[in-house]
């Protein structure tokens, strides 16, 4: 391995906590360290930061970071101090006195990293004079573009950065951005020869469904009610509906709270920080709620209308699962939202542009393929296997010969001389007797209450795909009447089929699905996060500031209790090792020793197999021999006796791996790219060597050392 490798390795490690690099990150820190500009695409929660934070700490100088939001910096800051590393903003929100403070500290190359506002660049001159600046990184870059989804003016401003240090590396970061807008990004901020570097936007963790918008407080409130312990967001079109859907909420007894830029600022600011402290687990906003906010145990996200652009939305989607655990996504979509959104479009400074990509969004919820695939092709990425985790791959749509269906709908639409929107129609074909119907004598024409045996909710649905599929439109200019067209005449005259997709019945499917199991108090998982909660409360940050809940759910399955262990942690670097190793250990070794003590009843479920295995051990059986006696292979029972140790039960590892393999790890030890990582072990020894023994020899050798 070369020298820089295990430098930026060792690094990784020590700060943040990670074995491995995630794609593209050490290409792009390699290319930073080597001088070069960098324009960087990288999903939420795919690990944009740690591509300017790490070379930060490698360069003599600061690193300038240029953040969009106050909570965003502050979120980051908490977070690179948690790691040991020195890292400060400068905002409006401080006063003077502060400002001065940290430019002090600045000059005395106490900060390797300053955030600041675009608005807040009036400070550039007085620390490119006090200070040398050896990076400068551009977070959240597509604000700069006219052509992105969140377009700030004062992102404009940035351009004179490299004018006026062109010799200073420039990396600008995203999560979203097109074709279109990562061309602009790159010409507005003067470096159009800057390396792209891609990533995949494929969030595999996170779930992808889009259901019809019929009931939607109803479904959100059934749907919260089987994740109680879980934190979400609710993204809402206009500021009512934030209010009314954080009542609901609060009547069915949900900790839920409304946001949205209406709001006073104070509560606006106390509502977020509630959220981020989980005091408030659910949030019901506006699309101005999140960018802000980098919590990584967001579990769900929720939007109650249809966003404007698929940029908006692979964002706001990508709030959830930060940290890796699976999460989930629900968009409810009507028409009335396409209707709402296209009329927003045309007001709009670029109407063409905004009705594409409206148009692109709507599509993406109308699909009856794999709605992954969909995202990923939008954003450049080719995919053609079916991702297995949206509605439409587990619930493919089942279709069927719709053309009598169609033959009605469009029968209607002509009776009614084309002049009536979308619902109208529907309660015409269901002989509805309601005041539109009555007042316009629409029950004395001649197809009035056709389709009486279809659902109203049903026959809605027939009529949205005949739109979609071009057998008739919309004329949002003629207050949205349904007209008809070419293929319209077709359908009636010349018998031309037309195929419909069953509407899927959500209660159905949500009773086939398996409801997550309720967390048992006293396992080990809820005891460290009552502890995370207790420590991040005593230090003023947010609990997953001090572990992730995947970090958190990793030391819950390894229980490590030593400081070798509990560093080899993903997620756990030398400074979090320091701060909260001693306090986590302690519960760890506190929760086996109660476990251990209680008596073990005869009839053990699965999780308690290797306290069987303890069982023959002490009887003087031999690994073979247990494994013979139950049912086992060699490898199981070898696993069993790691878990044992780890859980501070005592057993004698010597006896189940032998000098030579011990020695030969120890050798490996100092040949492999990553020693704490099992894998780069098992591919050292061509996998003759199986996982379990590599395990319990570094084990030997870790107690040894």
């Amino acid at each position: 391995m070369k020298q820089q490798d295990i430098l930026l390795h060792k690094t990784l490690k020590d700060y943040f906590g990670y074995d491995q690099f995630r794609p593209l990150q050490k290409e792009i820190i390699t290319s930073i360290l080597n001088g070069d500009d960098n324009l960087v695409i990288m999903p939420t929660g795919g690990g944009k930061s740690i591509c300017f934070q790490l070379p930060a700490l490698l360069l003599k100088g600061l690193t300038l970071v240029i953040s969009p939001l106050i909570a965003l910096m502050k979120d980051q800051v908490d977070a690179l101090n948690a790691n040991g590393i020195s890292a400060a903003y400068v905002n409006s929100s401080q006063s003077s006195s502060e400002n001065t403070e940290i430019m002090e500290q600045v000059k005395y190359g106490s900060i390797k990293l300053l955030y600041l506002a675009p608005e807040s660049l009036t400070f550039f001159e007085q620390l490119s004079q006090v200070t040398e600046i050896s990076l400068i990184a551009v977070d959240e870059a597509h604000c700069i573009s006219s052509w992105g989804h969140d377009f700030r003016p004062a992102y404009t401003q940035l351009s004179f950065l490299k004018k006026r240090l062109p010799n200073t590396p420039l990396v600008a970061l995203t999560a979203t951005a097109d074709k279109a807008t990562r061309e602009d990004i790159a010409n507005q901020l003067d470096i159009a020869n800057a390396k792209r570097n891609i990533s995949s936007f494929n969030r595999a963790n996170l779930s992808l469904e889009v259901r019809p918008a019929q009931d939607r407080v109803k479904q959100i409130v059934d749907f919260v009610k089987t994740r109680p312990q879980e934190s979400g967001i609710v993204y809402c079109l206009s500021r009512k509906q934030t209010e009314q859907l954080a009542e609901r909420l609060q009547k069915s007894g949900y900790k839920a709270a409304a946001y949205h830029a209406g709001l006073p600022a104070e509560i606006r600011s106390k509502t977020q920080e509630n959220f981020i402290h989980d005091t408030t687990p659910i949030i019901c906003a506006t699309i101005a709620f999140g960018m802000g906010i980098d919590k990584s145990n967001v579990r769900w996200i929720i939007h109650y209308n249809l966003p404007k652009n698929i940029e908006g939305y692979y964002q706001e989607i990508g709030r959830a699962g930060r940290d890796g655990i699976d999460s989930e996504t629900i968009l409810f979509h009507s028409y009335a939202d396409v209707i709402q959104l296209q009329k927003f479009a045309e007001n709009s400074g670029n109407k063409e542009v905004q009705l594409a990509k409206l148009e692109r969004m709507r599509q993406y919820a109308e699909a009856t393929s794999c709605r992954r695939n969909i995202l990923l092709s939008y954003f450049g990425e080719m995919a053609t296997e079916k991702c297995g985790n949206c509605d439409v791959c587990n619930h493919p749509p089942t279709f069927f010969d719709g053309t009598v269906v169609a033959q009605k709908v469009l029968s209607g639409i002509y009776r009614l001389q084309e002049n009536e929107p979308l619902n109208v129609v529907v309660d015409f074909l269901r002989g509805s007797q309601n005041a539109t119907i009555v007042e316009k004598n629409y029950q004395q024409l001649k197809t009035y209450g056709v389709a009486r045996d279809i659902a109203w909710k049903d026959l809605q649905q027939y009529v949205v795909q005949l739109v979609n599929q071009g057998f008739c439109e919309i004329a949002f200019h003629e207050n949205n009447a349904l007209k008809l067209n070419d293929l319209s005449k077709e359908v009636l005259f010349n018998s031309m089929k037309v195929s419909l997709t069953k509407p899927v019945d959500f209660v159905k499917v949500d009773e086939k699905t398996p409801q997550k199991a309720s967390t048992p108090k006293n396992n080990l998982f809820e005891r460290l996060r009552v502890l995370r909660l207790e420590l991040a409360t005593a230090k003023k940050v947010p609990a997953y500031v001090i572990f992730s809940d995947a970090t958190l759910q990793e030391i819950a399955k390894e229980r490590p209790v030593t400081d070798e262990e509990f560093l080899a942690i993903s997620g756990v670097g030398k400074q979090k090792l320091e701060d909260y190793g001693f306090d986590f250990i302690t519960e760890i070794i506190q929760f086996n020793k109660e476990k251990v003590v209680k008596p073990v009843k005869k009839k053990r479920g699965k999780s308690a197999t290797h306290l069987e295995t303890y069982d023959l051990y002490k009887k003087g059986l031999s690994i073979e021999e247990i494994a013979q006696e139950r049912g086992l292979n060699v490898n199981t029972i070898q696993s069993h006796f790691v878990k044992l140790y780890n859980e501070g039960i005592q057993v004698n590892l010597n006896d189940f791996v032998s000098e030579k393999e011990i020695e030969a790890v120890r050798e490996a030890k100092t040949k492999v790219e990553n020693p704490n990582a099992l894998k780069s072990y098992y591919e050292y020894f061509n996998e003759q060597l199986d996982y379990a023994a590599i395990k319990m020899a570094l084990v030997v050798i870790d107690k040894e050392e």
